[in-house]
């Protein structure tokens, strides 16, 4: 009997230190995004959010981010009061490359665990990087325009202005660098036009578009390099009747982009997966910190968008993962 009770007594031993920690759930994990006033960062929120909301024993989300992208130090002063909170991980997508590195740095000296989703840093301050090869995106904008001119009888012999948010951001030059390359390749007889930067501002992505097109007398397509810029390029083609003689493709969605596809005023979008950005993120921040292996970096592809496959479920879900969202 006493040889009974003995064993009882440690199983018991084993079992609440197994108790404890799982009591210990769930686990703060800070989600910072790079604008607040972007359909796009929303779409990364919702997958983060529904993360924590399928498992709310696992993750507590908190989600925080500067108004515009072009708030890259008040970003900063963001991550650096998150760091100072001490949560067991952060999910971040850092506008600037270099900016937010020394606060990162920070966070992994203290123990906390480092997602980094869509730009990638110039130094190794992350558990995992998860992001759209953004060069090969570019690269897809390019061929979707030759197509789209094919399809309208428009010889590829013309000017195409290039309308990018912001310089000096990695995930904007890549696009750019990867659409001009392949560009240059299968159409060599088209001139790019010298980048136009609107510091992610609507009035100046039209103004832009606006400007090109009354100094060029043969533009015959615009690349927006995200959804504000392709938002501006959309509005003009359309206010000046051009969708049959200038081919808009461009990034991202928003709802004035979907608009602009089912118009015609831009003849494709290049589509990220922001949804699944912060889904994941969230997951491998918490596989992470359960002591599971993670993937260093992972390409989370890009998906080209025209009228074609537009009302395909899984193109509907990637145009708007607000639909997604969970109660």
């Amino acid at each position: 009997m006493k040889k009974l009770v003995s064993l009882l007594l440690v199983a018991m031993m084993l079992i609440v230190p197994t108790m404890i920690h799982a009591a210990e759930a769930p686990l703060d994990v800070a989600v910072i995004i790079k604008a607040t006033t972007s359909d796009f960062w929303q779409y990364v929120l919702v997958g983060a959010e529904n993360y924590g909301k399928e498992f709310p024993d696992r993750v507590r989300i908190t989600t925080y981010g500067p108004p515009t992208e072009a708030d890259i130090d008040q970003q900063v002063s963001i991550l650096e009061d998150v760091v100072s909170t001490n949560p067991k991980a952060i999910v971040i997508s850092s506008t600037s490359s270099d900016a937010t590195i020394p606060a990162l740095r920070e966070a992994q000296e203290k123990g906390i665990v480092v997602i980094t989703i869509d730009n990638r840093l110039n130094e190794d301050v992350y558990d995992s990087f998860l992001a759209t090869n953004n060069y090969v995106g570019g690269g897809l904008a390019a061929q979707q325009m030759l197509d789209s001119w094919k399809e309208l009888g428009i010889e590829p012999k013309g000017q195409v202005g290039i309308v990018n948010a912001m310089a000096g951001v990695q995930v904007l030059t890549d696009r750019e660098q990867g659409f001009r390359d392949k560009m240059a390749e299968i159409a060599p007889e088209v001139e790019l036009l010298q980048t136009r930067f609107t510091d992610n501002d609507m009035v100046k992505s039209i103004t832009a578009a606006e400007d090109l097109i009354s100094a060029n007398e043969n533009i015959i397509g615009f690349f927006g390099c995200n959804n504000v810029t392709g938002s501006g390029v959309a509005r003009v083609i359309s206010e000046r009747e051009l969708k049959d003689k200038i081919v808009g493709i461009a990034f991202d969605s928003d709802p004035e982009e979907i608009n602009a596809v089912q118009n015609g005023d831009l003849k494709a979008l290049i589509l990220q997966d922001p949804y699944g950005m912060g889904y994941k993120g969230v997951d491998f921040a918490w596989e992470k910190i359960n002591g599971n292996e993670i993937p260093k970096e992972v390409d989370t592809g890009a998906t080209i968008v025209t009228l074609a496959n537009f009302n395909e479920p899984d193109i509907q879900g990637l145009l708007d993962p607000t639909t997604k969202k969970l109660p």
